[in-house]
């Protein structure tokens, strides 16, 4: 796949510092958010696993039904596998072999009805998508930005220099970190969550635009609007995705 047709794909790519650290609803929450200020802005994941579409728990229903937003989710998720492994595990099982540009070229469609897409990555940047491609080199082809999404509490400054200085190696653009509180309590009693925001602008020289907090497992579009608001820095989101227009501005 030549850049040429990746380059078609306005968008953000969202990815983590591991899997499970809140990817899914930070990028609902940016999107719903966008999509409140006239902005039609679309989700997309490449690819998925860990189960099937239509059981109400993979992470493109979850994208849609806290969005709002009308496709059926085999169009936001092309490729979805059963099998909780790595993408590229996932897909072996199920008897195919994905390819880079297979990926790419599902999206196209999704870039020609929106503005802009909030790609939801597959685990960390160095996860296996294909036999010979990890999600950073998706990124790359994509010639997207990305947002890091990050744990708040213990453990999350390593990981997130880590993944930082992994990107800024494949020369790919970062807007921010955004920290998400999750869904663990424990966040509430850990001593390191006032500090970590401070201590990843001081060593990785990246900006953490805010930390997400707990939400209800069935957060609204709305609700996901007003938290993104209150909570995170989405002014360089608008700005990565518009890259200096000014139709979009926000005050």
């Amino acid at each position: 796949m030549s850049r040429v047709n990746a380059a078609k794909i306005r968008g953000l790519f969202v990815t983590g510092t591991d899997t499970g650290v809140g990817k899914t609803i930070v990028t609902a929450a940016l999107t719903a958010a966008l999509r409140a200020e006239g902005i039609n802005a679309g989700v997309w994941k490449p690819v998925q696993s860990g189960g099937l579409i239509g059981s109400g728990t993979t992470d493109a229903e979850r994208l849609l039904k806290s969005t709002g937003i009308n496709e059926p989710p085999e169009a936001i998720a092309p490729f979805t596998y059963e099998a909780p492994l790595t993408p590229m595990l996932a897909a072996r099982q199920a008897g195919v072999t994905l390819k880079l540009e297979e990926l790419i070229a599902a999206g196209l469609p999704l870039a020609e009805r929106y503005e802009a897409l909030l790609v939801e990555g597959a685990g960390g940047v160095a996860v296996p998508l294909t036999e010979n491609a990890i999600v950073a080199d998706l990124i790359a082809e994509l010639s997207m930005p990305a947002l890091i999404v990050a744990r708040s509490g213990l453990g999350t400054i390593n990981h997130t220099l880590l993944t930082v200085s992994f990107l800024r190696q494949r020369g790919i653009p970062i807007v921010g970190v955004v920290l998400n509180d999750g869904e663990s309590a424990e966040v509430f009693d850990d001593p390191s969550v006032a500090a970590n925001a401070e201590l990843i602008e001081q060593y990785g020289g990246i900006g953490v635009l805010g930390r997400f907090p707990r939400v209800e497992a069935e957060a609204t579009a709305e609700m996901l609007n007003q938290t993104a608001r209150r909570t995170l820095s989405l002014q360089p989101i608008r700005e990565a995705l518009f890259k200096g227009e000014n139709d979009h501005a926000v005050d």
